[in-house]
C-alpha cells in the first residue's frame, strides 16, 4: 500500500527523467511531512541506490586523492626540491593533450569506515607508486608506466606489481610501443618488504618474461630516467632498445650510496658520483643524455617517430619535401685529398638525408663509431660511419659494441641500413688489446652476418683489414659503390710497406732504406688508384659523391615497396627470426 505522502503517480506519457525520479522516491528513505524525527531504519540504511551512485563516489573520491598532489605529504616535497616533476605532471608533459586513459586508477592502500552492514566509505587512501595507462604520442597510441618516486621511493612495498605486469603483457597483445619513465626502484624490493609480509623471499623477476618477448618482438621498448634509477629500475631502463637521462636529474645504479658504503666503503658518494649521466651516457649503458626532463620527452617521441608499433609491421612514412634528386656539391671536396687529414662524417650523412631528419644514438660513448636513425625521402633508414677525427676511425671495443647494438635495432625493426665506410681497421696498440677488441670486433662480425634486414655501403675512403671486410662482405650480393676517394687493401701503407718488404729494406744502408721506401709508395700509390680495382670489378661502380643521395634514394626506396613487405612474410611465418637480446 503506498503511503499518501510518497509522489503520487506520474501519468503513462511522463518522460525518462520523471519516471526515474518517481521511482527513486518510492525507493529512497522520506519522511513523512510534519513527523517528528525518528531514528532511521537500519533496513533502509542498508538499501543501495539503484544508480550505483556510491560506487562511483568512492571512485572519485580515490582518483581525486591520487592525482591532487599533497604540499604537506614529504614525499611530494622531497621530489619538488630535488627539481624533479611530479608523475602525474611527467604522464601530462609527455602525452599529446587529452589522450591520457589511467590503468588501475584506484590500485592502492585504503582504510575503509564502516557506514552500515553494506556501506563504507575511504577515510585514507596511499596509491601505488607507478601511474600507468594509454595515451598518444604525436597521434601514435601507447602504452607506458610512470614511476612516482614520492612513494616509498618506488620500492615494491608501496607497489602492485600485477599493474606493472599487465601493462608489459598488455603490450604485447595489442602490440602497441611501451614508455618507462623511472624514478627509483620501479618496484624493486626493499628491506621493508621483508617486515610488511612477514617473511624473507627469493627475490622473483615475474615481469621480465614479458620484456624480452616484447624486445624480441620488436614491440618498442622506450625508457627514460628521471631520477635515481635503482636495481630493478635501473634493470628496466637499460633493457629498453632505446634509453634516456635527463642530465640535472638522472642517476643509475646498481644499488645507492650507503649499500655501496657498506661493500665497497667508497663513502661519500652523490647519486650523480656514483651513476649519473658522465658515468652511463659515456660508457653505454644509457644511450642518449638529454638536458632536462622536457628534452628526455621530445627524444622518446622522435624515436618512435621512426619506428613501427612492432616488428610485424613496416616503419612509418612520411611525406618529404626534400627533393630525391637534390645533388649534394659539398660532398666533391669534403674528402682530403691527403689521405692523413681528417674530415667531419657527420656533415657527410647530414648533407646526404633528408633535411633535419638525422637523430643521432649515442653520441657520447663508443665514439670512433656514429650511429643514429635518419630517412630519406620520408623513409626510416639506420646510418652507420666511422668517425675519422676519433682514433683515426679505426674500431675499438666500444665502437664495435655501439655497432653490434644499432644493427640488432635496425633489425628487429625493419629498418634498412646506410652505412658510410671508411675504416682503417680494429683498433691495435695495448689498449685495444686490454678491453678485448677483437673479442667485441668478431661479436661485430657475427651480427653482420646474423642479421637480415638490407645493407647499402658507400665507401668514402679507406676498408682496410678485418673490420672493412666484414662491413662490406655481410650481404651477398653486395649492395655498395665508392666515392673516387677510395682507398683500400689488407694493410695500409703505413706500417705495410714496412711489414711487407721488411727483408729487402733491412739490409740497405739508412740513406738508401728510406729512398727505397718512398719508391715502394710511390708504386704502391699508383697501384692503388681506385679505377684500377673498378677495371677487375674488385667495386661495383664509382660514382660522383654528389650523386650520392640519388643512389641511396632509389635503393631505399625499392627497399621499401619490394622486399621489407616480403621480409614481414618471413618473419611472420617463422622464417627468420630477429633478436635484439
Amino acid at each position: 500500500m503506498v503511503d499518501d505522502n510518497d509522489p503520487k503517480p506520474a501519468p503513462a506519457s511522463s518522460n525518462p527523467t520523471q519516471r526515474l525520479s518517481q521511482v527513486a522516491g518510492h525507493v529512497a528513505s522520506v519522511k513523512k511531512r510534519g513527523s517528528k524525527s525518528k531514528p532511521k531504519d537500519k533496513s533502509k540504511q542498508d538499501i543501495l541506490p539503484v544508480d550505483y551512485s556510491d560506487i562511483f563516489t568512492q571512485l572519485s573520491t580515490l582518483r581525486s586523492i591520487a592525482s591532487t598532489p599533497d604540499p604537506k605529504n614529504k614525499g611530494y616535497v622531497r621530489q619538488k626540491q630535488a627539481g624533479k616533476l611530479w608523475v602525474r605532471e611527467r604522464v601530462v608533459e609527455l602525452l599529446d593533450q587529452g589522450s591520457f586513459r589511467e590503468v588501475g586508477s584506484v590500485s592502492g592502500t585504503v582504510e575503509w569506515k564502516k557506514l552500515s552492514d553494506t556501506r563504507e566509505e575511504p577515510v585514507s587512501y596511499i596509491p601505488s607508486n607507478n601511474v600507468q595507462g594509454f595515451g598518444t604520442l604525436r597521434g601514435r597510441k601507447v602504452v607506458f608506466t610512470a614511476d612516482d618516486f614520492s612513494i616509498r621511493a618506488g620500492h615494491a612495498d608501496g607497489a602492485l606489481m600485477e599493474k606493472t605486469i599487465y601493462m608489459e603483457k598488455l603490450a604485447i597483445a595489442l602490440k602497441l610501443p611501451i614508455l618507462k619513465l623511472v624514478d627509483g626502484s620501479s618496484g624493486g624490493g626493499s628491506v621493508t618488504t621483508i617486515k610488511k609480509m612477514g617473511f624473507s623471499y627469493i627475490p622473483p623477476m615475474p615481469s621480465f618474461e614479458f620484456v624480452v618477448k616484447q624486445l624480441n618482438m620488436g614491440i618498442p621498448n622506450l625508457g627514460a630516467v628521471l631520477g635515481p634509477a635503482i636495481g630493478l629500475g635501473a634493470a628496466r631502463v637499460v633493457a629498453c632498445h632505446f634509453s634516456v637521462m635527463a642530465a640535472d636529474v638522472g642517476a643509475l645504479f646498481n644499488a645507492g650510496p650507503k649499500v655501496v658504503a657498506g661493500a665497497t666503503f667508497e663513502e661519500g658518494l652523490s647519486f650523480t658520483d656514483l651513476g649519473g649521466p658522465s658515468m652511463h651516457c659515456t660508457n653505454g649503458t644509457i644511450d642518449n643524455l638529454a638536458r632536462n626532463e622536457q628534452e628526455c620527452f621530445e627524444q622518446l617521441r622522435t624515436v618512435l617517430s621512426y619506428l613501427p608499433n612492432w616488428g610485424g609491421s613496416l616503419p612509418p612514412v612520411i611525406a618529404s619535401e626534400d627533393p630525391a634528386e637534390r645533388q649534394c656539391e659539398d660532398l666533391r671536396t669534403i674528402i682530403p685529398r691527403k689521405k692523413t687529414r681528417m674530415y667531419d662524417a657527420r656533415k657527410i650523412i647530414t648533407t646526404v638525408v633528408d633535411i633535419n631528419s638525422w637523430f643521432e644514438i649515442g653520441a657520447l660513448w663508443g665514439t670512433t663509431a656514429i650511429v643514429g636513425l635518419a630517412r630519406l625521402c620520408g623513409r626510416p633508414v639506420g646510418i652507420v660511419s666511422l668517425n675519422c677525427e676519433v682514433n683515426a676511425g679505426a674500431l675499438d671495443a666500444a665502437g664495435s659494441q655501439k655497432i653490434t647494438r644499432h644493427l640488432k635495432f635496425c633489425d628487429i625493426f625493419n629498418i634498412p641500413v646506410v652505412q658510410f665506410v671508411d675504416v682503417p681497421g680494429y683498433a691495435i696498440g695495448t689498449i685495444a688489446e686490454r678491453t678485448a677488441t677483437m673479442r667485441h670486433g668478431v661479436a661485430l662480425a657475427t651480427t653482420y652476418y646474423s642479421t637480415t634486414m638490407p645493407v647499402f655501403s658507400v665507401v668514402t675512403r679507406r676498408v682496410f683489414g678485418v673490420a672493412g671486410g666484414i662491413m662490406l662482405d655481410c650481404r651477398d650480393p653486395r649492395m655498395r659503390v665508392a666515392w673516387p676517394s677510395g682507398d683500400w687493401g689488407s694493410l695500409p701503407l703505413e706500417g705495410g710497406i714496412e711489414v711487407g718488404h721488411a727483408a729487402e729494406l733491412k739490409v740497405l744502408p739508412p740513406g738508401q732504406r728510406e729512398e727505397r721506401y718512398r719508391e715502394l709508395e710511390r708504386e704502391y700509390l699508383r697501384l692503388m688508384n681506385p679505377v684500377r680495382t673498378a677495371n677487375a670489378f674488385g667495386v661495383e661502380e664509382i660514382i660522383d659523391p654528389a650523386l650520392t643521395r640519388q643512389v641511396v634514394v632509389e635503393w631505399v626506396k625499392h627497399v621499401y615497396e619490394n622486399l621489407l613487405p616480403a621480409r614481414l612474410l618471413d618473419r611472420a611465418n617463422g622464417k627468420i627470426q630477429p633478436m635484439f637480446y
